[in-house]
């Protein structure tokens, strides 16, 4: 048996008042939760911290979502005070923003909802669930909660997705999780070859349902960048998880989604409570549908404003004699050459809050996430002092 901590340990690489942005995009939430399973991940230093452990957007939802979740309280806070119809309307408005119809769309409180309930319909004790390590837990976790089977493939040595490797391990598999880009590692596979590698896990295991973890699409800046969501909606051995916690700020309020066809998306409704209707809280709706109204330009800033702090982040780091990976999400896999613990404990003491552990690669690698630009400006300068590589910050 595979337990959740095991996965991650066990396989090597091959190479209403005023609302508080802060409060809506829950900064620091992840650091918080781990910090139960890992005494000390919480700074301990006093005064402003810089959270850097928990990959949400530093600058929250904007304005336009605050609005319209302080609207939703309604007179007296009548509206939060009743079941909510509001889901329709904002599955509607996220079917028209995504070109597909409301029949291909299911909701969770967050995507972590999702991705449970992936793994409890698609995989059983005979349906191992399949997938890279490392990458985000959730699936492994909540499978071998189950009983059901984990099959961990290691990366190669660049730290993206074997995809030979893990299209074995696919074979009679339940579920195949791939994360792309991958947390923590922050990698991306090309639109092409994960539409191949899709191709050769249907040959050969026509059975095997594919969850495209897709948390992180909007930070991708990869010349060959698409959502797999065109062939989930016609294939109902494809599902692809969505989440708002990221590139639009409201972590906090937890809201998340699945696309697919229209089969696949009844099977996960008719286990998890029709549609997740019962899960979601009424202020996140009302700020879904505010998030999806403000366009793409919004989503286009915040690539922007992400590309410039991770890069500034990424040349600091190379300046000084350390490599990361690509990174084309809104967080770095950097090798800083000593135990993930003690560069984390250090930056604590200083203020910074950095990545739990990440086995295997916890005794030199740590996964930063990308603040702002001013946030990052201090934060390398604490690096350097806990590293013991100071020098001149370099230019953004």
């Amino acid at each position: 048996m595979v337990t959740r901590r095991d996965f991650v340990r066990t396989v090597g690489v091959g190479a209403a008042g005023a609302l508080s942005t802060s409060w809506i995009s829950a900064r620091g939430r992840e650091d918080s939760v781990w910090s139960l399973v890992e005494p000390g991940l919480q700074a301990q230093a006093p005064g402003p911290i810089i959270p850097l452990s928990s990959n949400e957007n530093p600058m929250g939802p904007g304005q336009v979502v605050l609005d319209a979740i302080t609207s939703a309280f309604g007179p007296a806070g009548a509206t939060p005070g009743r079941y909510s119809s509001a889901t329709n309307d904002l599955r509607d408005a996220l079917a028209k923003s995504l070109g597909v119809t409301p029949a291909n769309i299911t909701f969770g409180c967050g995507s972590t909802q999702i991705l449970r309930t992936s793994t409890h319909v698609f995989t059983a004790r005979d349906k191992a669930l399949v997938g890279t390590i490392p990458t985000y837990e959730e699936c492994a976790g909540y499978a071998d909660m189950l009983g059901h089977p984990v099959r961990a493939v290691s990366l190669d040595r660049n730290f993206r997705a074997d995809l030979d490797r893990l299209l074995d391990a696919s074979r009679g598999a339940g579920l195949v999780f791939y994360c792309n880009p991958n947390n923590p590692v922050a990698t991306y596979v090309g639109a092409r070859e994960t539409k191949e590698f899709i191709a050769r896990v249907h040959r050969v295991s026509p059975e095997t349902t594919i969850l495209v973890d897709e948390a992180y699409f909007e930070y991708v800046t990869h010349p060959d960048h698409q959502s797999m969501i065109p062939l989930a909606i016609e294939d109902p051995r494809i599902v692809v998880a969505r989440t708002f916690s990221k590139a639009y700020g409201i972590a906090g309020l937890r809201l998340g989604y699945a696309v697919g066809h229209p089969d696949a998306i009844r099977k996960m409704n008719a286990w998890d409570n029709a549609s997740g209707t019962s899960s979601l809280n009424v202020l996140a709706l009302h700020a879904g549908i505010a998030a999806i109204g403000q366009g793409p330009a919004f989503v286009d800033a915040e690539r922007a404003r992400n590309a410039a702090a991770r890069d500034f982040t990424i040349k600091w780091f190379a300046d000084r004699g350390m490599r990361s990976t690509e990174s084309h999400a809104n967080f770095i896999f950097t090798n800083i050459g000593v135990p993930a613990r003690q560069f984390r404990d250090g930056c604590a003491a200083k203020g910074v809050r950095v990545g739990r552990d990440f086995p295997p690669f916890e005794q030199a690698w740590c996964r930063i996430s990308i603040g702002t630009m001013d946030e990052m400006k201090r934060a390398v300068a604490v690096f350097g002092e806990v590293l013991g590589k100071p020098g001149a910050i370099v230019a953004a």
